[in-house]
């Protein structure tokens, strides 16, 4: 039989340090009603492809054809990369992933920010939509669904706003990393 230290398996933290990371999640499911709709949209091109016969208006059908599965997939595969984004704070930067591919992909430096902030309320209508957004007079977002926020002001003046779970939490978790850069170095 072997013996364990006693915090090793108790689930109190031990000496060693810990990892000190910060993840959060936003979900978004009325894009799977999107996404259906792209699914219906490359099924009717599909359809329209095989079961037609090709004697009469090729032009026109091969036309509709390839608009129809087109616009499918563009809808299909832009609605699922922004279900959800992952968000995640380590001692250097903020990395944000969208969908399950985890594409697209912002990584911000820590280095690079100025100031954190907590939004309690962002919405698409702000943004003009869902997804990956840029408004010159507001900046850069990544919105999923309706509700606080994360808004990052960086050294050039840009803002980077991202939606996110807990969001007061990860604002209290990146001002915890700016404030040893603010300080300087100590006398």
């Amino acid at each position: 039989m072997r013996e364990h230290a006693p915090d090793e398996h108790s689930g109190r933290h031990s000496s060693a340090p810990a990892t000190d990371i910060w993840t959060g999640r936003a979900h978004n499911r009325v894009q799977w009603f999107l996404a259906c709709g792209g699914l219906a949209c490359l099924a009717l091109g599909i359809e329209l492809a095989v079961d037609n016969s090709w004697a009469t208006g090729i032009l026109a059908l091969a036309m509709s054809v390839v608009g129809l599965i087109a616009v499918g997939l563009l809808i299909l595969f832009g609605t699922l990369a922004f279900l959800h984004v992952a968000v995640k704070v380590d001692k250097d930067h903020l990395e944000v992933r969208c969908g399950h591919v985890g594409l697209p992909r912002r990584r911000i430096p820590l280095a690079h920010v100025v100031e954190a902030d907590f939004a309690p309320r962002v919405t698409p209508r702000q943004w003009g939509g869902w997804g990956y957004r840029w408004r010159p007079e507001i900046g850069t977002a990544v919105v999923v669904r309706r509700g606080e926020g994360v808004v990052l002001r960086l050294g050039d003046g840009r803002r980077f706003t991202v939606t996110v779970d807990d969001a007061e939490s990860a604002v209290r978790h990146i001002r915890d990393r700016l404030k040893p850069t603010a300080a300087g170095p100590a006398v």
